[in-house]
């Protein structure tokens, strides 16, 4: 029966595939006995859904290419093994016609008694395996449950899968994608957490805070996963397929056309040149950038460097990573920012830090590279080595004060001093610049200026902070507003005080990619972007669209604005031509 879903969409785009459970243990099991009658048809019941389990193994395994094969190849061949050991399926079969229990309880007594096993082994590595009974009873509770016709089930055998789970970590998104995965539902997570932001990079659709997806799916449901929607419809009928191919045609055309814009200069239609740049953490995005036309890259995230290891990386792992992004822009500019984690994700980067009550407002970011200047230094150190192949900047996270960006300019001196008395080659000069995304330096930011090349504005946190509103919490997600009248108006500041300062100001984060907010941006003023390099060629075709002046005219509206309401209404009309008469822009910050 077709049933639908709905969370929040964190990646765009559609997939259509085959429901894999993470915690495949939340299975409705029946606990009262069969009557002698029912107990040949559930016995078949069970045996059907250990030779579903098997055939999935080896349709997966037939289907594993890449790097990691061989790897992930082991852990199916473990699972074939359990679903073909004697004791485990005489075991089965003794509860049903014996015990006369349904299959879905005798599934779950097998677990336990063998989990229990595991568990009292002295071997840790042992004890781990009890992952494997809990993956191999869960892939035959989904086949004994599966409700889908012999119809769905031919067109489920022939799509990949999609990772139906609470939540996913930023490390385990390429693997996933590398076999198969085509896409992501959570029942937690955020819209803007590193996993959403990855997933992007990957493109790969996910939805987020779908939090009924656990208890109503099961494994091998077929799905349709909408990521621009934020929505999942399981059992799709013909009608949604029939749209989803529609999509997928609409897709195809979209990308012919925009394929023309590779080579286009981003320049509105009154004359004003803009410059598209990309962010990117993976080798993907700056081939993408390159193949867009980006013009630079505007934010490398060199945490994803850091992640899920036992040691951080050393200065020559650093330098190669950073070196390869340089010499892959082939010399044009890249911006580099300096390591952006906190409590929250410090462990898996092989750092010790006590936890804290609230990570998003303690020891991240700059406070944390001050708080451990080896690890500072060596990045610095790195990313210094590759001036010499290309023009890059240095880019400083959480920035609130002057006083952080004075320090962490001595350090860049000491460390390009040192470099050059031990024979590196690096270039004269390096520019540094801080992200704008806590609220007291976008306020202050007109006495720090000076003490800055460039600024870019964050605005994932700057949003956060300046509503108190956690955009890692789906509960609020309805708060977290790009719209709201004090982030436009610090938004504002932020440019206009670059502007008179003749430094160069860029915005970095997701509002920059988003094509609803273009307009938007360029009538607070703002002349450079970086986005997903995805979004890139969709930006600017919005923006070869637009007239600028006619925009910055719009400025004083939106900034006297004073509800949402308003300011939606105002950015709906700017597709428009306004002929109004020119407001200066510095008025409206009084």
């Amino acid at each position: 029966m077709r049933l639908v879903l709905n969370g929040s969409g964190a990646s765009r785009g559609k997939a259509l595939g085959r429901a894999r459970l993470e915690q495949p243990s939340r299975f409705l099991v029946d606990e009262t006995r069969l009557d002698e009658a029912d107990v040949a048809d559930e016995m078949a019941r069970l045996e059907q859904a250990l030779d579903s389990a098997r055939a999935d193994l080896r349709a997966l395994r037939d289907k594993l290419r890449g790097p990691l094969a061989r790897e992930v190849a082991e852990f199916i061949d473990a699972h074939s093994l359990i679903l073909a050991d004697p004791e485990f399926v005489n075991g089965l079969r003794d509860l049903v016609v014996q015990g006369r229990f349904h299959a879905s309880a005798a599934l779950k007594m097998q677990r336990d008694s063998l989990v229990a096993v595991f568990e009292a082994m002295d071997d840790p590595y042992l004890r781990s395996r009890r992952e494997d009974i809990e993956h191999v009873i869960g892939r035959v509770q989904g086949a004994l449950s599966r409700e889908s016709s012999a119809e769905e089930r031919k067109l489920a055998s022939r799509v990949g899968e999609i990772l139906v789970s609470d939540t996913v970590a930023p490390s385990e998104l390429v693997p996933l994608a590398e076999h198969g995965v085509l896409g992501f539902v959570l029942t937690a997570g955020s819209t803007l957490s590193h996993s959403a932001i990855l997933s992007r990079s990957l493109r790969l659709p996910m939805v987020v805070g779908a939090h009924e997806a656990l208890s109503h799916l099961q494994d091998g449901d077929l799905l349709l996963v909408d990521g621009d929607r934020g929505e999942i419809i399981v059992h799709p009928t013909a009608q949604d397929l029939a749209g989803y191919r529609q999509w997928q045609r609409d897709i195809a055309q979209q990308g012919k056309r925009l394929e023309r814009l590779r080579t286009v200069e981003t320049r509105t239609v009154d004359g004003k040149a803009i410059a598209l740049h990309a962010n990117a953490e993976i080798n993907a995005d700056v081939a993408q950038a390159r193949a867009s036309g980006a013009a630079g890259i505007g934010l490398y995230r060199t945490e994803f460097l850091f992640l899920q290891r036992k040691e951080p990386p050393g200065e020559e792992e650093q330098f190669l990573a950073y070196r390869d992004l340089v010499l892959g822009m082939g010399g044009l500019p890249v911006t580099i920012r300096t390591l952006d984690l906190g409590a929250d994700k410090i462990d898996s980067a092989g750092l010790a830090l006590r936890d804290e009550p609230n990570p998003a407002l303690g020891v991240r970011g700059v406070r944390l590279s001050l708080r451990t200047p080896k690890l500072m230094r060596t990045q610095l150190r790195a990313i210094l080595r590759t001036t010499g192949y290309g023009p890059v900047r240095v880019l400083v996270p959480m920035i609130s004060c002057v006083e952080e960006i004075d320090t962490v300019r001595a350090l860049l001196k000491d460390c390009a001093r040192d470099l050059r008395s031990e024979g590196h080659e690096i270039a004269d000069h390096f520019e540094l610049g801080a992200m704008i995304e806590v609220p007291a330096a976008a306020i202050a930011l007109p006495g720090m200026i000076r003490h800055l090349d460039f600024v870019s504005i964050g605005t994932n946190d700057l949003i956060q902070y300046t509503l108190a509103v956690d955009r890692n919490n789906d509960e609020l997600a309805g708060l977290y507003d790009p719209l709201h009248p004090a982030v436009l108006r610090l938004l504002a500041l932020v440019i206009a005080t670059g502007h008179r300062a003749g430094r160069a100001v860029a915005m970095c984060g997701e509002m920059a990619g988003d094509t609803r907010y273009t307009a938007l941006l360029l009538a607070l003023g703002l002349t450079e972007f970086s986005m997903h390099p995805g979004h890139l060629l969709e930006v600017r075709e919005t923006v070869n669209a637009l007239d600028h002046g006619a925009l910055r005219r719009l400025a004083p509206k939106l900034l006297r604005a004073t509800h949402r309401e308003r300011i939606a209404e105002l950015v709906g009309s700017m597709r428009v031509e306004v002929t109004a008469t020119p407001e200066p822009l510095e008025s409206s910050l009084d």
